[in-house]
């Protein structure tokens, strides 16, 4: 009897998914533990194996490349080689029961959301002819997104114009060059780079699983939460001074933010009503402090969680931090690194941004907004000296948070901060 393989839950938020690749085609035979396809959820890209009981020839593909399906819905079906499973489709006949989906993962807020597949690019004008994929393209610093899409398009990589940072090819940099009638001509890294974007007109970009989800969540915390905002200025030659020194053992390399989370992890124990959330019809004050991290991926914000900050150390922060940054870039996050954050930390100071303010990430009940260090004057006993300066904006939730009470948070952050050492004891 045929087997129906639905569309997998892949998290509690999720309500339909795009295949992003599929690893399997019609034919070819399906046992326990074969890579089916790729699935783009709201909040990751993730691999979809054959489960338990899933065996069988592949014949039926429910839902192409680029397609979004809702969760449920007839993802393939499985079967004898030359089976009929017209009757299936037409929903005349049903099949044996599919073997349950993925377990969902515990929620996870998005502002900080991972990295989402490709959605269908705009056609190349057929009139036109593309160029064939260049061998040099391996040397340029390209997502491995943006290769991909670029391959299958025929796009040379060296006739790319890169926006992401330090000039690397994001995979809408590849669908700005795609939807360009000179781009799609050029075939030689000598062309101008410039070339990719079309002088007039526009492009529609259709909107990936991630950012969907961005914008729904944040616009409801934006318009459900009442936010206030309170803004500290830190002097942080002590850190800079701490820092330093402990970069120059060689034996561990931490960043200011490691001392930020770390700073934020230690007040949040002192400060619980900080580490709250609002559930409606109560206030769930959190013993634990996962600490979520904001980190800037192609198509928006994940925002993996630092556990227990506050028990770990400085070394540990930095190691975890590093690691979360590396596998969002490289789309290896799992739901159980982004789920289960208490507070959530976004520092834009890497940017030269020198203050800011964030939307609060739900379930939290504030975010901390993170400016770069500015070298200023500043008074010290009585004199004005040169002075390292970073500013930080709490958005506090009003329901949960009062003034008073954020207000004491951030000089608690900002004792920790400008006694580095008090860190450590």
């Amino acid at each position: 009897m045929a087997l129906v393989i639905t569309m997998p839950r892949l998290s509690d938020t999720m309500t339909e998914g795009v295949v992003a690749k599929w690893h399997a085609k019609l034919g070819d035979t399906i046992t326990e533990g074969k890579l089916l396809a790729e699935i783009e959820t709201d909040k990751a890209t993730m691999d979809f194996e054959a489960f338990p009981g899933q065996e069988g020839v592949l014949l039926h593909i429910g839902v192409q490349e680029g397609q979004t399906a809702p969760v449920d819905s007839i993802l393939a079906i499985l079967g004898a080689a030359g089976e009929d499973v017209s009757a299936l489709l037409s929903g005349g006949a049903s099949a044996a029961p599919a073997a349950p989906s993925a377990p969902a993962a515990p929620e996870a807020p998005v502002e900080e959301a991972p990295a989402a597949p490709a959605a269908p690019a705009p056609a190349v004008p057929a009139a036109e002819p593309v160029a064939a994929p260049s061998a040099g393209d391996a040397r340029l610093k390209a997502s491995p997104l943006a290769r991909s899409l670029a391959h299958e398009l025929g796009i040379n990589l060296a006739s790319v114009l890169g926006t992401g940072d330090g000039g690397r090819i994001t995979k809408r940099d590849v669908e700005l060059a795609a939807a360009s009638p000179v781009a799609a001509s050029v075939g030689s890294s000598a062309a101008s780079p410039a070339a990719s974007y079309p002088s007039s007109g526009h492009v529609d970009t259709p909107i990936s699983q991630m950012r969907k989800t961005i914008a729904k969540r944040l616009a409801e915390s934006k318009f459900t939460a009442p936010h206030f905002y309170l803004t500290i200025a830190v002097d942080m030659s002590a850190a800079a001074a701490a820092r330093s020194e402990i970069n120059a053992a060689g034996d561990v390399k931490i960043s200011f933010n490691d001392l930020v989370v770390k700073s934020v992890a230690k007040a949040l124990k002192k400060h619980p009503a900080v580490n709250s959330s609002w559930m409606g019809d109560s206030i769930r004050t959190n013993y634990d402090v996962h600490v979520g991290v904001a980190v800037a991926v192609e198509d928006g914000l994940l925002v993996p969680v630092v556990r227990h900050a506050d028990a770990k150390g400085l070394a540990d922060i930095s190691a975890e931090v590093r690691s979360f940054a590396q596998k969002a870039k490289d789309k290896k996050l799992q739901p159980s690194d982004w789920a289960g954050n208490t507070f959530t930390i976004s520092n834009l100071g890497m940017f030269g941004i020198e203050e800011f303010t964030a939307i609060i990430n739900p379930p939290d009940a504030a975010i901390l907004a993170v400016g770069g260090i500015q070298e200023v004057p500043v008074v010290k006993n009585g004199a004005v000296v040169p002075g390292q300066v970073m500013k930080m904006t709490l958005s506090c939730d009003h329901r949960v948070i009062d003034g008073a009470t954020g207000a004491a948070f951030l000089n608690t952050v900002k004792g920790y901060l400008e006694r580095p050492l008090s860190l450590i004891l």
